[in-house]
């Protein structure tokens, strides 16, 4: 009797041992994801021309054009596939940005 207590215990203290080593590696990858996307946001340039632009798809990838440039100004390292059906439309349709914050605040909310 003692001893089939003795081997739940130990199957309880494994188990909770194997949930928490995948809890942990799980949140350090989500923590890795989120610096290299930081990474790439940090690389878009401070001061954007005060020119009304344009996001939309280029290539799988997100484009930011000046004006009503064909060709991009500046292009987001970002697969347009790993976004939801609603931003995919929202990017082929394009969006209009105006401002350098705008555009900060959007690659921010599509990257993470």
């Amino acid at each position: 009797m003692i001893k089939s207590i003795d081997k739940r215990i130990y199957l309880i203290i494994m188990v909770a041992i194997t949930i928490s080593g995948f809890i942990i590696i799980c949140t350090l990858g989500q923590s890795l994801h989120r610096r290299r996307i930081e990474a790439k946001v940090s690389q878009i340039p401070q001061e954007m021309p005060a020119a009304v632009c344009t996001v939309r798809e280029y290539n799988g990838r997100i484009g930011v054009f000046k004006g009503e440039s064909r060709a991009p100004y500046r292009i987001i390292d970002y697969d347009v596939r790993l976004l939801s059906d609603y931003d995919r439309e929202q990017l082929r349709e394009g969006l209009v940005i105006e401002s350098d914050r705008e555009l900060q605040q959007l690659i921010e909310d599509i990257a993470t």
